[in-house]
């Protein structure tokens, strides 16, 4: 099998690099590597999905599905510091970027483990799920965790996803469709959709 982003065990040589970088106003410094998602700067769809998240009302935690080495994860957290937030990933090493990441910038309403999609997850209160997913993992493991995070989210938790249209976005709209009921557009930019999914 070839090495991927969201292989569990990349085997592309090691090189660490730091770079900072302002997300919802906070000012972070980043460990990335290679074989970890964007390991260069914060990718544009994360960056329009960060800042188009609003935390629900709702009581409990958020969960970043395939939090890389954590920008999405750690910037809501930065900004909802009453709320625990989950990151999950598969790749080992973009979970040990996303623990020193979490320390490095002050973070500690964070819980970080390994989990294929949801399947470590233990917790099902989750108000809001968020996830830019691994499009190249293919649609069967991508729409796994769309039916994942429904189960998981309580009643009227949210599923907000980034996926550019050339990608599959009309397709992972009517996916969520037929899951949830309710979706809606949130943001369309430079063809990249926000999607917000909220549980009946």
């Amino acid at each position: 099998m070839s090495d991927h982003y969201y292989s569990r065990k990349p085997q592309t040589e090691s090189k660490p690099r730091h770079w900072n970088f302002t997300l919802l106003g906070h000012n972070f410094r980043f460990e990335t590597d290679a074989g970890v998602f964007s390991k260069s700067e914060v990718d544009f769809g994360s960056r329009v999905l960060i800042d188009a998240f609003e935390a629900p009302d709702r009581e409990g935690d958020f969960l970043d599905i395939g939090c890389g080495y954590g920008p999405i994860g750690l910037s809501v957290a930065k900004a909802n510091e009453g709320r625990t937030v989950h990151l999950v990933d598969v790749n080992t090493r973009a979970i040990q970027l996303a623990e020193k990441n979490a320390a490095a910038n002050g973070i500690q309403n964070v819980r970080i483990y390994e989990s294929d999609g949801l399947s470590a997850v233990n917790t099902a209160n989750f108000a809001a799920i968020i996830t830019n997913p691994p499009i190249r993992a293919g649609k069967e493991t991508i729409f796994r965790f769309y039916n994942e995070s429904y189960e998981k989210l309580v009643s009227g938790g949210e599923l907000w996803v980034v996926i550019q249209k050339k990608q599959g976005a009309p397709s992972t709209f009517s996916h969520l469709e037929e899951i949830f009921g309710q979706v809606e557009v949130v943001v369309k930019i430079k063809g990249y959709w926000i999607l917000k999914a909220t549980k009946d």
